[in-house]
């Protein structure tokens, strides 16, 4: 049975009758709202998958995003952008793009660019070469880009020391492709403050989760990545909590691969079950008090802050708000807006890029308002989006935790204070 098989006969087509077509899903779906080229999520879900029996009959279905706000607000629990998940795989398995073939090889594209970061950077800024991508392989030239790295995570990793002895135990941690290669410094950041509250810090060899294959409809790919994935971080531990600072990836192997793709696997399931983003999981041990606010040096800022869809999906409400305010002095603003735009690789695509930006533009105009130095958000594709679109740097809230205990970020600091009192 394919994954493709799986999906069809997941639980998500099962939940189609619970739609009474109250029209929520329409009212707060981002991508309908700044195009008319969507008609909706319940048109082209749950209206539109009475009629097809797994053959797309409307090609408008291409520009949903994938956000899943539309099963987040749903008051009948429909699965509605998972519906649209599988049925955009189903459209598009015989006529799949090389662009969306290539775009999702993450996990290769931090291999390639890593060793030659400079030269990669230079042409990634480059724009003649952005139109050429543009014009031969569909990828817009003005399409937020992450920023190639000397190192990648596990190079630090392998070298560094531990900034405490482990009076915890272990734990495993998961940073996904760009947390590897394009977001070190988020990874470091997250095993430095793991480490000063007394875990040991496992990091085992680990590929991609296949995240961007799902959401481009490359279902068969994304089940093999996801589960070599769950082996990786099965062998090091069967019973140790997973941590991520990876929103996205987190909720690949917590939601997507279940719900979209209909995988049943037990070791996904047991992996899945084990993940835990790395707010939620440093909220907790501020709830047990388990976490030493006594050692969070005062920093005087606002902070706007976004979560991103994949980590609404997950339903763990937004605890990086309380772990970010439990430093002194820090104020989050949270941005109001279900999306950012990128939705993964949706926001890079030619066609599509018009539309990630206006879904944007509220909140890049936010993030100026409110702080335009400095944001906060989960995942690694959003803080691309944001950045570019805002101008301000955008890290994980985590790493406002490693400034706040003194582990480093002067600069970041520097940062956050700087504009950091103007809407008090």
């Amino acid at each position: 049975m394919t994954a493709l098989d799986n999906a069809r006969a997941s639980l998500a087509r099962a939940s189609l009758d619970q739609c009474v077509k109250c029209t929520i899903c329409e009212t707060q779906c981002p991508v309908a709202e700044a195009t008319p080229l969507f008609p909706g999520p319940k048109y082209v879900g749950p209206q539109a998958e009475r009629l097809r029996h797994g053959e797309s009959v409307d090609y408008s279905l291409d520009y949903c995003s994938g956000c899943s706000i539309c099963s987040t607000v749903c008051p009948q629990g429909v699965k509605i952008a998972e519906i649209n998940a599988q049925a955009r795989a189903v459209m598009k398995a015989n006529h799949m793009p090389l662009r969306d073939r290539l775009i999702t090889q993450t996990e290769l594209e931090g291999k390639l660019l890593t060793p030659f970061a400079p030269i990669a950077n230079a042409a990634l800024k480059n724009r003649p070469i952005r139109k050429v991508v543009s014009a031969v392989v569909g990828v817009h030239e003005d399409a937020p880009m992450p920023k190639a790295q000397r190192h990648s995570f596990h190079h630090w990793f392998k070298r560094h020391t531990p900034v405490a002895s482990p009076t915890r135990g272990p734990l495993v941690f998961f940073h996904g492709c760009a947390g590897g290669y394009f977001e070190v410094e988020t990874s470091k950041a997250t095993v430095e403050v793991l480490e000063y509250l007394g875990y040991e810090v496992i990091v085992p060899p680990q590929g991609c989760c296949g995240l961007a294959f799902q959401s481009n409809g490359l279902l068969d790919s994304a089940a093999k990545k996801v589960r070599k994935l769950s082996n990786q971080l099965r062998a090091v531990g069967k019973d140790l909590t997973i941590v991520s600072s990876s929103g996205s990836c987190a909720g690949m192997m917590r939601h997507e691969a279940h719900e979209i793709m209909g995988l049943e696997d037990p070791e996904l399931l047991d992996v899945g079950s084990r993940m835990v983003e790395t707010s939620e999981f440093l909220v907790e041990l501020l709830h047990k008090g388990e976490f030493p606010v006594e050692d969070l040096h005062r920093i005087d800022a606002v902070i706007p802050y976004h979560q991103p869809c994949q980590v609404k999906s997950q339903g763990i409400g937004k605890p990086a708000i309380e772990l970010m305010e439990a430093i002194p002095g820090v104020t989050v603003i949270e941005s109001g807006r279900g999306c950012c735009g990128i939705a993964g690789t949706y926001g890079l695509k030619k066609e599509k890029y018009e539309v990630a930006q206006r879904v944007g533009r509220p909140l890049f105009d936010m993030v100026r308002n409110t702080n335009p130095n400095l944001a906060a958000c989960e995942t690694e594709t959003c803080r691309w989006q944001i950045r570019k679109g805002s101008g301000a740097e955008v890290i994980h809230p985590v790493q406002l935790i490693h400034a706040a205990l003194g582990l480093g970020g002067a600069e970041l600091v520097e940062q956050a204070e700087r504009a950091g009192t103007a809407v008090r």
